[in-house]
């Protein structure tokens, strides 16, 4: 493999809006709430950005498939802008774009936003029925719950662990969310709920009851990059650096026979392992601080602790119910709250799982702030087990030397 981008690239500024249902606000302000944020963090001019990669992926009327809402909403100075989306990975994507543009000495400073107006369309976590769409032809009655659903009853099977555990420790998971929600004043959900609560909840899809599920949220999240000479320049002398940036699509094998069984993701292991060599990182267990990962439903979070190398195989449940991932655990996930309380704006998520890690890497998280962490992982699931696209983000301090 190549060297790959390890501190090539410096995150000078982020910015993400408040999520929630932002009924009050269009795409186009969401952008601009977060733009905001990081402009002002990035302590540059607006015209200092050279290139921009806008991520969406739920279509709206006021969102065109084309770069020109990013460009129109910010009032960039007539640079070239991308539209890409990649499923749930869209808003790492835009991150990866404007990464790849740095570290290539194509530009200078780039942007990557991501934003998603998912109430406005009036999706509810369900796909649409009534468009006669090629995925309904394909899969009739189709649902994510009931995917990822599949993944809880596999898992259960493969490890022997009974169904009554494996709920009990996806329920610690959603408690812990909340619990972490409650100090993140831009998350979604910030109430708190007890194990009873998600148990006792309605099912969606057996094991996943309603708690276990991630809700619906509109938002925007942002980062500004630059190489970390320029980083240096603008004054940042403890700089956040991006150590790795990996994707891993699936490539047919999980459909075309029985080698998978259905209990794990083949994606996330082949992106970790990329991700761990770029950034160097031989120990991940012992020498990263803090994980984000794409906690749709409580089970797809549990399982991607093995899947990352966080947890030996069909130990997630002991370590979840041990406290081992909470926010005063050895390996603190989800300290925003993640998709499952921050909110799963689907073309920001990924970006807003960086804003976190960058937010607690430079000490600015508040009531919910570390103590000391110096190096992050993100972790993006996009589509569903049986066919996604993973990726991992390694970010994590570097002091420049001048």
């Amino acid at each position: 493999m190549a060297s790959g981008i390890k501190d090539k690239v410096a995150i000078v500024g982020m910015g993400c809006s408040r999520f929630g249902e932002r009924w009050d606000a269009g795409a186009d302000d969401l952008m601009i709430e977060a733009f905001g944020e990081a402009l002002a963090d990035a302590g540059i001019e607006r015209d200092r950005i050279e290139a921009g990669w806008l991520g969406v992926f739920y279509q709206d009327q006021s969102v065109s498939r084309s770069g020109l809402p990013l460009s129109m909403a910010l009032r960039l100075p007539n640079i070239p802008v991308t539209r890409v989306e990649n499923l749930c990975a869209t808003g790492t994507e835009a991150l990866r774009g404007a990464a790849y543009a740095v570290a290539s000495g194509a530009v200078d400073i780039a942007i990557a936003m991501g934003v998603e107006k998912l109430k406005d369309t009036g999706f509810g976590g369900l796909p649409e029925r009534t468009k006669g769409t090629f995925e309904d032809q394909w899969q009739p009655g189709f649902t994510p719950p009931g995917a990822f659903a599949q993944l809880g009853a596999a898992y259960a099977a493969r490890h022997g662990i009974a169904m009554d555990e494996l709920r009990r420790a996806m329920a610690h998971i959603s408690c812990k969310s909340h619990s972490n929600a409650k100090f993140n004043p831009k998350a979604h959900l910030r109430n708190a709920i007890t194990p009873e609560q998600v148990l006792a909840a309605p099912m969606i899809a057996y094991p996943l009851g309603v708690l276990d599920c991630c809700g619906v949220s509109d938002g925007a999240a942002c980062a500004i990059v630059t190489t970390p000479e320029i980083a240096a320049s603008l004054g940042k002398r403890d700089q956040v650096t991006i150590k790795a940036l990996q994707l891993a699509p699936s490539n047919g094998v999980e459909m075309g026979h029985a080698s998978w069984d259905g209990s794990h993701t083949l994606t996330t292991p082949i992106a970790a392992g990329r991700a761990y060599r770029e950034a160097g990182v031989r120990d991940p267990v012992a020498e990263i601080d803090l994980i984000e990962v794409h906690d749709c439903f409580s089970i797809t979070e549990l399982v991607l602790m093995e899947d990352l190398g966080f947890s030996a195989a069909g130990r997630a449940p002991a370590d979840v119910l041990d406290g081992r991932y909470d926010r005063d655990g050895a390996m603190p996930c989800q300290t925003d709250g993640g998709l499952k309380c921050f909110g799963h704006p689907v073309g920001a998520s990924g970006l807003r799982m960086v804003y976190e890690i960058y937010t607690q890497l430079l000490g600015r998280a508040g009531q919910r702030q570390l103590s000391s962490p110096a190096l992050g992982l993100a972790q993006n699931l996009g589509g569903i087990p049986n066919r996604n696209v993973a990726s991992v983000a390694i970010v994590g301090l570097h002091a420049h030397k001048s």
